[in-house]
């Protein structure tokens, strides 16, 4: 067969929903700007311009010919089995490298039980919850699998990987592609076996608190810790490796009744026939106040909010969706960006640089970005209540600078209490989120309403630190053979570019060889 075509079609939402159940489809997006829904979907065709069928055969990973732990010549440790400690062990065992990984939080199945626990508002396991264990922080958090990367490497082979390990067809071609926290676990378990099946090896609940057992100027030290992993920033920073602020954002997750998403987004009422070739409607939202980006993150819809605390005196929350994304309420985080010049202009105003719990930590500036997380998200803990209840606002109530009096039902398992989160929050923030909603309604009237609830704090949309590398051997800078990729590392902003910063790291260790 000759080189494969592609075609691309704008269909109506039914004979795209009819297309995509026979033919080989490459891409689909929704185009929701006029007021007739559009599909835009892509067909791959063969040599005659037919499209391919469904169940054309398509690229999968391939087991690799080693197989015999010992007769592997070489080996390479990952702290972190997130998607980027995953993906870069599935490629070492590609390219004959032993991974060794070590990950301080539990497997994915027993993880399920502590999230069970902290959803129930009964206990917080530090290093087994929405932030730590199998998987990374992602597992439990939806499965979103986009990018906005392109320029990083071959995203198609993530998206491959994923539908190797048990993903559906549409990771494949949807433009804004979705697992959902049901489906990922499962997933990553595979990976897992995969991985052990070839010779690896994955050590659960090891906490690496020291670089010192880790030979890594003979052996390659792959560091892919997540973003939430703020012990072992102050542990690297402590034993000299290269640390700097990095730009990250910080605000509220809101939730609003899913029917109303569907009306303002597909612009009109009863959607329930485009629901069903469509599905829930989503969101992006993003506007400039004062200079500073305020925009939607991680929206979910037809989703949960969710508690993503790792520590006991700290409330932070997120978002998920299952796969079928059919709870009756959608959800997202509405952040607004902080640069490194920012934070001493919010400390005037706070008292994080005296009487914060965090203030005996170190004062390092490449840390201060961090520090005013832990400070905002403590903030939030005595506006809510241990474990896991977390301050609530209505929307409309928020914007106008008023208490609420009451809250309506949402989908925030521990719990939620009234608070004036305008009144706490740095001004810095709060009125910049201000304003972005008033921004939003504008474009969609109806969106700013009491009818949606707003929770303190969406903090880890991003890392505050980022452990700088050279950008062609993807090394530290401060550290040779030491490879921080992922989120944590600041290189990465999701499941599928932490995935793809771990591939790439995998790579350039393969080609030392």
């Amino acid at each position: 067969m000759s080189e494969l075509s592609q075609q691309t079609l704008v269909l109506t939402p039914e004979q795209a929903y009819e297309a995509a159940g026979k033919y080989r489809v490459v891409r689909r997006s929704v185009d929701a700007r006029q007021r007739q829904l559009k599909v835009n979907l892509t067909l791959l065709l063969d040599d005659k311009g037919h499209p391919l069928p469904k169940d054309a055969p398509i690229p999968l990973y391939t087991p690799p010919v080693w197989q015999d732990v010992h007769n592997a010549p070489r080996h390479v440790h990952i702290i972190g089995a997130g998607p980027a400690g995953l993906f870069a062990a599935l490629t070492c065992i590609e390219h004959g490298i032993k991974p060794i990984i070590y990950e301080r939080g539990k497997p994915v199945s027993e993880r399920k039980i502590d999230i069970a626990q902290l959803n129930r508002n009964v206990a917080l396991n530090a290093e087994s919850n929405y932030c730590f264990g199998e998987g990374g922080a992602g597992t439990f958090s939806d499965g979103k699998l986009f990018s906005r990367s392109k320029k990083r490497g071959n995203m198609q082979r993530v998206m491959e990987l994923f539908h190797y390990f048990g993903a559906p067809d549409t990771v494949l071609y949807e433009a804004h592609a979705h697992i959902g926290s049901d489906k990922l676990p499962g997933i990553i378990r595979a990976m897992r076996e995969c991985i052990i099946e070839h010779g690896g090896e994955i050590h659960f609940e090891t906490c690496v608190d020291s670089l010192s057992p880790f030979n890594f100027h003979l052996s390659p030290l792959i560091l892919a810790i997540g973003h939430s992993a703020h012990d072992t920033y102050r542990m690297l920073l402590d034993e000299g490796v290269a640390l700097q602020q990095k730009g990250f954002a910080m605000g509220v997750r809101v939730e609003h009744p899913q029917s109303l998403i569907n009306n303002l987004m597909y612009h009109l009422t009863g959607a329930a026939d485009l629901i069903r070739y469509l599905g829930n409607a989503s969101y992006s939202l993003v506007t400039q106040v004062e200079g500073r980006g305020v925009y939607s993150f991680c929206m979910c819809p037809g989703g949960h909010m969710v508690p993503a605390t790792s520590s006991s005196d700290a409330c932070v929350v997120n978002g998920m969706s299952a796969s079928h994304r059919n709870s009756p309420y959608a959800n997202s985080g509405i952040v607004v960006q902080i640069n490194p010049e920012d934070i001493p202009l919010i400390c005037q105003h706070e008292v994080i640089n005296t009487q914060s719990p965090t203030a005996k930590l170190t004062n390092s500036e490449a840390l201060a970005g961090l520090r005013l997380q832990e400070y905002v998200e403590h903030l939030a803990f005595e506006h809510g209540g241990a474990p896991a209840i977390a301050p609530a606002q209505r929307l409309a109530d928020f914007v106008r600078g008023k208490r609420s009096a009451n809250l309506p039902a949402c989908s925030y398992l521990p719990g939620t209490r009234s608070s004036a989160l305008h009144e706490w929050m740095p001004p810095f923030i709060a009125d910049r989120l201000r304003q972005g909603f008033r921004d939003f309604d504008r474009k969609y009237p109806g969106f700013l309403t009491n009818d949606a609830l707003i929770l303190a704090t969406e903090s880890r949309s991003s890392s505050a630190v980022r452990i700088p590398r050279d950008p062609e051997t993807l090394q530290s800078i401060s550290h040779p053979n030491l490879y921080p990729c992922g989120e944590g590392a600041g290189y990465a902003g999701g499941i599928t570019s932490s995935a793809l910063d771990g591939i790439n790291a995998a790579l350039r260790i393969a080609a030392q060889s």
